[in-house]
């Protein structure tokens, strides 16, 4: 491995936010996008994290800081949520050595048709970059792998080590993750999850909406009135 100039690094203008491979099924942009967009509603005043989604990961632990590691979903915390580049679209790509070296606290990876190297490059590279939580989502194909459908990494020691249970919960990160049956677009689907510390999980504003409006209506029901025959306001 040549020396890397670390002196003359380039910047995320300079480099590709993507390795513009399309992904094999579309859930490896739906879940982690489902997983941001509650996040921008459990975490909305916060402004500490940031959440990539198929984005490139640039860093000086492999062979070349122009090659971009890039997961499904990552999570970093301790950095802005926000970060304004000179194109004006954010970030283009999260780069280590713009973002004070700090790598994400969690990685996904969404298994797919094609050998993606979760289970191994990918692993590696993850602990040398330090993450430490790397969560692999394999519904379809984890008995061809030899894993299970949803496993929770921890890296202890500089390796990674499964953990057990689901909701698991990440205290450095202030939240579990698992899987629910959820409805997405009138079709039954599973989907990925974040849980609070005692194991319930964080619902949508549709959800959270819909669920005020049936304990509302129940209220009333209780007490003798038909909620859909109330006079309007």
């Amino acid at each position: 491995m040549l020396p890397i100039d670390l002196q003359h690094l380039p910047s995320s203008e300079e480099l590709p936010c993507s390795d513009d491979t399309p992904v094999d099924n579309e859930d490896q942009n739906l879940l982690p996008n489902i997983l941001l967009f509650l996040l921008n509603s459990i975490w909305a005043n916060r402004n500490d994290w940031y959440f990539g989604v198929d984005m490139g990961i640039y860093h000086t632990t492999g062979k070349s800081p122009k090659v971009p590691v890039i997961p499904d979903g990552f999570l970093s915390l301790g950095v802005e949520r926000r970060k304004p580049s000179r194109k004006g679209r954010g970030r283009l790509s999260y780069v280590l050595w713009e973002e004070n070296n700090i790598p994400p606290i969690l990685t996904l990876e969404l298994v797919s048709h094609s050998y993606g190297g979760e289970y191994d490059e990918k692993m590696d590279i993850y602990a040398r970059l330090g993450v430490l939580y790397y969560v692999i989502y394999n519904p379809e194909f984890w008995q061809r792998d030899g894993h299970q459908p949803f496993e929770v990494y921890k890296l202890t020691n500089g390796q990674y080590e499964l953990q057990i249970g689901e909701p698991y919960w990440m205290p450095e990160v202030g939240l579990g993750i698992g899987r629910h049956q959820a409805l997405f677009g009138n079709l039954p689907q599973e989907q990925l999850a974040w849980f609070d510390a005692k194991g319930d999980r964080y619902l949508s504003e549709a959800e959270a909406e819909r669920r005020r409006r049936e304990q509302l209506e129940a209220f009333l029901r209780s007490h003798g009135f038909d909620p859909d025959q109330l006079p309007p306001s």
